[in-house]
Formats: C-alpha cells, structure tokens, sequence
C-alpha cells in the first residue's frame, strides 16, 4: 500500500428501518442535500453521477462514481470511483434493534497531484481526520434526512400533496 492509497471504515446507526436507509443512500443526487461535504452530485445516467466533495481541508476532490451493485434485498450498493479518487466504496445496510446499521467501507488512492505532494511533508494524519470529521457529518445528516428532513423537503408531509 502506497502513501496516496486510503482505507476507510465507518459504522454509522441511524433510527430508520433498513428499506429507509438504502433508499437514502440509493439517491446519489440527493447527497448534497443532507451531506454538506457533497457539494454537488450532478447525474449522468442512472448508474453514472459526477461528485465534488470538500470538507474541513481547502480543497475539492471531483470524481465520477460509477454504480456497479445495487441489492435492496442483501443491503448492499457498491461503486467505482475515477478523477481524483480512484476506488471502490461500499455501503451495508442492516437491522440494528429498531433501526439500522450501515457500514461504509472505502478503498481509494487519490491522484490529485498537490494532496499526493502533501503526504511526504507528513499531511496523511491531517487527511485521515478531515475525512473521519466528513463522515460525522454525514452520518449526522442522514440521521436527519431519515428524520423527516426529507420528506418535508419534497413536499411529502401530510398536508402538502401526499397522505402519510
């Protein structure tokens, strides 16, 4: 394993049965939305969608994810990344008592030139924070999301438009 190659691992629990929590997480284009270090998530085609992410850190990391499982029975969306991650991410989503348990897992190096220079000045510990800090955030944001955010966003809550 090279300096620029990244290994995450993130279990986040969230009070949403597992259906919920895929289906949130299905909707790349909707990231942005409840995940603040999503900038944007623009959609080329149903298994395509271009991301540009930024965190603490001042800088941005553009790639385009590529969709390559999608298995609402076992719990699993699995992708490829290309630009400045190359990769694969996975999550799992299961039954944790009256909600879920999601797993993130990441195996990625960057290639984005600049951040590649940084890890030989000893700035690795600093990335692996930055992205530990994206990940709360995250987490945080589904919880939310899941909460109700959402479908108060698309105009779902009794009242306005859809019965619940």
């Amino acid at each position: 394993m090279s300096l620029t190659d990244y290994r995450f691992r993130s279990v986040w629990l969230v009070d949403a049965p597992p259906a919920s929590a895929y289906a949130a997480l299905y909707e790349l284009v909707d990231y942005p939305r409840w995940w603040a270090e999503i900038r944007s998530a623009r959609k080329i085609d149903e298994d395509h969608v271009e991301i540009c992410t930024r965190s603490f850190l001042p800088y941005e990391l553009n790639f385009l994810l590529t969709r390559q499982r999608a298995d609402p029975l076992a719990g699993v969306l699995e992708a490829s990344m290309t630009g400045h991650l190359e990769g694969t991410s996975r999550w799992t989503i299961a039954a944790h008592g009256r909600g879920s348990r999601i797993v993130f897992e990441e195996s990625v190096r960057t290639n984005r030139w600049a951040l590649n220079k940084l890890v030989f000045l000893g700035a690795r510990p600093a990335f692996a924070a930055n992205h530990a800090l994206m990940m709360r955030h995250g987490r945080d944001g589904l919880r939310t999301f899941l909460a109700g955010y959402g479908l108060a966003a698309r105009g779902c809550i009794a009242g306005e438009g859809q019965a619940m």
